[in-house]
């Protein structure tokens, strides 16, 4: 049975599974892929770099496919440079992707283009605020996923957020989500879909390195940690309450719980810098979720995308001898 429902009607895909807007690693490869195999492609624009926008912009229009994709921006970035939004719409995407910041200043500009706006939330009030401004989507992200975030779980984030504003508009599930056991749960949990981060990143077309992907298929899921360490050394820190999730590494466990003496080591800082450029995963981070214990191989997206709706289905119509054997 093929999983059909108001999420997959808007977004016009084949199967509930949104690539989620992963700054840089998300590029127009992987995003094409995702949406080619019946998911929901979205590029990861992050920050904001015009000159890697433009470019991947570009890609995405010449492949020509008919296959409906996404745009992603970390809002409070993109108010500072408004103009990407043009460039963004100009490509004539089926959705923008905003999360972390009002998204009220863009709304009219995307409805205006014809695309649908996808809000992600960490909070029943955040949820029921961007539902109000017009968000067609809305995206639950649970305390689990890589990345920024807070600490609630999806487990009693997704089904609240479903309980406040499930009625009006389709919830998706994002964080600790890497296969059809967790698309069925979060269908069960009244969520519409799922968001895939770090297993899309441990994919053959993401734009992360090799070595980084290799991190994430030997990393357990408790080898994540939520902290400030990553963005106090690259100097990029988030407001509160935002942490980020990444891998546990040797930078990680020496500067955790130390991060007010890490502000002011400009010598740890610039050898930051370095590994980042360099790659060298020991002490820069590999931004994965938890889900990164449930990843233990690097196939194309396209079998991500087939291998979790097809364990989707067959959990889904097996539920109620589930239910049966259990009582």
């Amino acid at each position: 049975m093929a999983i059909s429902n108001d999420l997959t009607r808007l977004l016009r895909i084949e199967h509930p599974i949104v690539l989620a807007a992963m700054d840089l690693v998300a590029d127009a490869r992987l995003t094409r892929a995702v949406s080619d195999a019946g998911g929901f492609g979205l590029l990861g624009a992050g920050y904001g770099d015009a000159q890697w926008l433009k470019r991947e912009l570009g890609v995405l229009t010449a492949a020509k496919s008919e296959r409906p994709f996404g745009i992603g921006f970390i809002t409070w970035s993109l108010a500072k440079q408004p103009e990407l939004l043009d460039m963004a719409l100009a490509a004539r995407p089926r959705a923008v992707w905003f999360s972390f910041g009002d998204p009220a200043p863009f709304v009219e500009r995307v409805k205006a283009a014809g695309a649908l706006i996808v809000c992600q939330v960490h909070s029943v009030a955040m949820a029921a605020d961007v539902v109000a401004m017009g968000a067609d989507i809305v995206v639950a992200q649970g305390g689990e996923a890589g990345g920024h975030g807070i600490s609630q779980c999806s487990l009693t984030l997704v089904p609240s957020i479903v309980d406040a504003v499930g009625g009006k508009v389709p919830v998706v599930l994002a964080g600790g989500a890497a296969d059809g056991r967790a698309l069925a749960a979060a269908l069960m949990l009244g969520a519409q879909g799922v968001v895939m981060g770090t297993r899309f990143y441990a994919s053959i077309e993401a734009a992360g390195r090799e070595a980084a992907k290799q991190r994430i298929v030997k990393a357990r899921g408790d080898e994540t940690l939520r902290s400030i360490v990553f963005d106090v050394s690259r100097q990029n820190v988030w407001p509160h309450p935002f942490t980020g999730r990444c891998l546990a590494n040797d930078h990680t466990d020496r500067w955790l719980g130390r991060e007010q003496e890490l502000m002011r080591r400009a010598d740890v800082l610039a050898d930051f810098a370095r590994a980042r450029e360099a790659g060298d995963f020991s002490f820069a981070p590999v931004i994965a979720g938890e889900a990164a214990g449930l990843v233990h191989d690097i196939p194309s997206a396209k079998e991500i995308v087939q291998r979790t709706a097809a364990e989707a289905e067959r959990l889904l119509s097996h539920a109620p001898r589930l239910i049966s054997h259990s009582m």
